[in-house]
């Protein structure tokens, strides 16, 4: 702009002087090389050499104007872009240092033009003075607001990153929950939707989409209807709905409700609706009915035992001075009837216990074989009267991460109930094999009917039993023990050919954990031979 002002001056004969024609073209040059070679700085920060080196520039060729234009043209107004420059993106001894120096030179020219012209002396000094104590003002104001403003930006730029922050912790929370999370507007459009609703509303068929307005769907209308009462009342108690889908399964859900800013009125609220599948709440509920009532039994079943061992003993007494043949079958019903009882109060018991055992003894390991051949052999010895056991081991040394006291127990309930459940038209099976990735396995086969539906499902749950004279603990034992060393045990339907014809019965597997070169084996007492 100067460059172009004293450019048109100096063609137009006004007068203008080649020297100031020139100093503006180098201030030009100057400017345009601090455009290109300069670097970024951060404003206000510590002393910065390159802001000190423009503002520098711009009073040493302001005052150079002021002094070779000889009067013509007053360029002290440009002497307050250096000023506020320093105030705005330099620090405050930088901003008055510039102040005061344009005061400076504004005095000296008064000074000056007060030598060439000695009558206007006073009006020049009071001039001088009064624009140098405006630009100190201007000065410090300048530099009050640029901090101030700094400090809100600086606050603003904080508060806006611990907002994307709290923003993206609200979005993975949402995203994990495992209840379905729907925001709906007035007009029923949904806004937004977490994985847990889309799945709840949708399911899992791809006939089915995820809604963008709960009308265009004849389904989805009872959660349309529940959000256009909530904007009307504030909010819903948790209410049962269901979404009847044509021809496909239909959804059952639990839904409480709630507006986004409640006591808000307007299309600019939104209501947020919080989504459970109405099963999975119930069997929670089940689940925590379960846990109480494995604990009250626990607890009378410890109450129970000691008089049911004074009961017993006392029967033993008494049958020892009887001589009635019908009293001696009395008192061995009576008999019959408390191992029964003590039976399913054991049963009881380690159920408490397995569920205080720690994950499994990393460093007990089991010969597998050996161990079947023990217990299976003291399962037949304890039940002279059952049926055949067919052993079918491998014969090497199969090593598995297992307790044996606890393998015992699993065998034990893996034989009994294999022989409450047979055919007895066949023997029970009892093998081992090595599995995939080298698992050992334990298989205990039954011939006999196979199991229904919903005994399937409730197989390894506590209390199910399909008679009415078992407790339905044991096969719960057998999976908690498994899982305290992290084995698995499952349920098939499969078939044998012991004849060379296919016979079909229950199978129970465990897979073990292989066991570590460093890990012991536990002692197992084994005999020689294997029973039969």
């Amino acid at each position: 702009m100067l460059l172009l002002m004293q450019g048109s001056a100096y063609l137009l004969g006004l007068g203008a002087s080649v020297l100031v024609l020139d100093l503006c073209f180098l201030y030009l040059v100057a400017a345009l090389a601090v455009r290109l070679l300069g670097s970024a700085r951060s404003p206000g920060q510590a002393f910065n050499p390159q802001w000190l080196a423009t503002i520098a520039v711009d009073v040493v060729a302001f005052s150079a104007l002021q002094f070779l234009q000889g009067g013509n043209i007053n360029y002290t107004p440009l002497f307050a872009l250096p000023i506020l420059l320093a105030a705005v993106l330099g620090t405050l001894p930088l901003a008055m240092g510039t102040a005061a120096t344009v005061t400076l030179l504004l005095l000296t020219d008064a000074w000056w033009m007060s030598v060439a012209m000695p009558a206007d002396t006073t009006p020049r000094f009071l001039q001088a003075a009064l624009t140098g104590s405006g630009l100190f003002i201007v000065a410090l104001l300048a530099h009050q607001l640029a901090v101030r403003l700094t400090r809100e930006e600086a606050l603003a730029q904080r508060h806006a990153a611990e907002a994307r922050i709290q923003t993206r912790v609200n979005q993975l929370v949402i995203e994990n929950l495992n209840d379905g999370v729907l925001v709906v507007d007035s007009q029923g459009r949904v806004r937004a939707a977490n994985p847990a609703a889309r799945h709840l509303v949708d399911g899992d068929l791809p006939a089915r989409r995820t809604p963008t307005k709960l009308t265009d769907e004849g389904a989805w209308k009872p959660l349309a209807q529940l959000a256009d009462m909530t904007f009307a009342q504030g909010s819903m108690p948790t209410t049962d709905v269901d979404l009847d889908f044509a021809g496909l399964p239909s959804v059952y859900l639990k839904v409480r409700t709630q507006l986004a800013a409640a006591g808000t009125e307007g299309t600019g609220n939104l209501c947020v609706m919080f989504l459970q599948d109405r099963r999975d709440v119930e069997a929670r509920v089940r689940e925590e009915k379960l846990a109480a009532m494995g604990r009250m039994s626990a607890a009378v079943a410890h109450e129970i035992r000691n008089p049911l061992a004074a009961v017993a003993q006392a029967n033993a007494l008494l049958e020892e001075d009887l001589d009635s043949p019908a009293r001696h079958q009395l008192t061995r019903m009576i008999r019959h009837n408390t191992e029964r009882l003590a039976r399913i109060v054991d049963e009881i018991l380690d159920v408490a216990r397995v569920e205080h055992l720690n994950t499994g003894n990393g460093g007990t390991a089991v010969t597998l074989d050996e161990a079947i051949q023990v217990i299976s052999a003291d399962w037949i010895h304890q039940n002279p009267q059952a049926m055949r056991l067919d052993l079918r081991l491998t014969g090497g040394p199969i090593r598995a991460r297992f307790d044996a006291d606890h393998l015992r127990r699993v065998l034990i309930n893996l034989l009994d109930n294999a022989r409450r459940y047979a055919a007895h038209a066949e023997p029970i099976e009892l093998s081992t094999v090595v599995g995939g990735v080298g698992h050992p396995e334990l298989r205990v086969w039954s011939d006999g009917p196979p199991l229904e539906q919903a005994v399937r499902r409730h197989l390894f749950e506590p209390f199910f039993s399909s008679q009415s004279r078992s407790s339905g603990l044991g096969l719960y034992i057998c999976r908690e023990l498994c899982e305290r060393h992290q084995a698995h045990i499952t349920y098939d339907r499969t078939a044998r050919k012991p004849f060379g014809q296919p016979t079909w019965g229950n199978e129970f597997c465990v897979r073990f954990e292989p066991a570590d070169v460093h890990e012991h084996a536990a002692p197992t007492g084994a005999r020689p031979s294997a029973p039969t």
